[in-house]
């Protein structure tokens, strides 16, 4: 009686196992990667959100900056990495939606990768160096249209600002050249070293500098004006009617991540999006939280997909 006891019970504890070890998630730190350099947008909303994951997860989550290629290492990084809950990444649209157009890239975000939530929204901004001639759009494309043309740098190939600035290029047919950086700060440094003419640049990169009267800002690149920055107009507006560009970063898990350690971060994401702390932050710097399941952003991110593969193709965007 005690050995059939003793088997019918085995099958039913060994089945608890995964349960029960799912259950005591998280019983040490979370690695939130950052496919930019320190200083970028990325990177300043990964560390604006990370304490109130922390807090409500009970275990400290620590960012981790792997920057290059447009944030391709990183996300290469993430999809081998152990599907446990512990290595998660704060992604960006270049990573997640575009880099895939490239036959270089080691990864399929579809495949390889599980959406946790959305974090933010915001646009990027146009700004110039002061010296630069030119102090509205309609002048700035006076200079890309010339036979000279002019350059502006991103965070990255692929990059959201990478692609702000082609799809105007290909709006206005000029001559607007392209120059990469590992991330927002570097593109920065160099705007203020005017060592590169122009931007297209994240919102928590762009304001200090804007109002420190260090850059011109130009125009921004989403569908209404930015609220720290109300006098400057949108492309949109500017005469390119139609044109829209907003950046977004999303947190993602490698695939096979057991579903309930998805949920119970999603649940760490939403209670640092809804904490006034950490909005209050984040919004000192334009940046809006958006909640969603990880349903809504496999949706957003197809959407996206689609849209960017067109403007890849035309601009003949290639991988670094």
């Amino acid at each position: 009686m005690r050995l059939k006891l003793r088997t019918l019970l085995a099958p039913a504890l060994l089945a608890s196992l995964p349960m029960a070890a799912t259950a005591a998630f998280p019983d040490h730190a979370i690695r939130l990667m950052v496919g930019f350099a320190a200083g970028g947008g990325t990177d300043t909303t990964a560390r604006a959100m990370a304490p109130k994951m922390s807090d409500f997860l009970g275990q400290q989550v620590v960012v981790d900056n792997h920057p290059g290629a447009g944030g391709a290492i990183a996300n290469e990084i993430l999809t081998k990495s152990t599907p446990d809950g512990y290595t998660i990444m704060l992604s960006s649209v270049g990573p997640l939606t575009v880099n895939m157009h490239f036959s270089k890239v080691g990864y399929d975000t579809f495949k390889d990768q599980l959406p946790i939530s959305l974090g933010v929204t915001f646009p990027n901004i146009l700004v110039v160096h002061p010296q630069v001639k030119a102090n509205n759009l309609a002048e700035y494309v006076a200079l890309a249209k010339s036979p000279q043309g002019v350059d502006y740098g991103s965070s990255g190939v692929g990059s959201a600002g990478h692609l702000s600035g082609a799809l105007l290029n290909l709006i206005i047919k000029g001559h607007m050249q392209h120059i990469s950086y590992k991330g927002g700060g570097p593109a920065m440094s160099d705007l203020l070293g005017n060592n590169v003419a122009s931007i297209f640049a994240s919102a928590p990169t762009v304001v200090p500098q804007v109002k420190a009267g260090k850059i011109r800002a130009l125009a921004s690149t989403g569908p209404k004006r930015f609220v720290l920055l109300p006098d400057v107009p949108t492309i949109a507006e500017s005469g390119y009617p139609g044109y829209s560009a907003t950046n977004w970063y999303a947190f993602v898990a490698p695939a096979k991540t057991p579903r309930d350690i998805i949920m119970k971060l999603n649940a760490a994401v939403a209670a640092s999006q809804k904490d006034k702390a950490t909005v209050d932050r984040l919004g000192v710097e334009g940046i809006e939280p958006v909640p969603s399941t990880p349903e809504e952003m496999t949706a957003f991110m197809h959407k996206e997909y689609d849209t960017w593969a067109k403007v890849v193709k035309a601009a003949g965007i290639k991988p670094e």
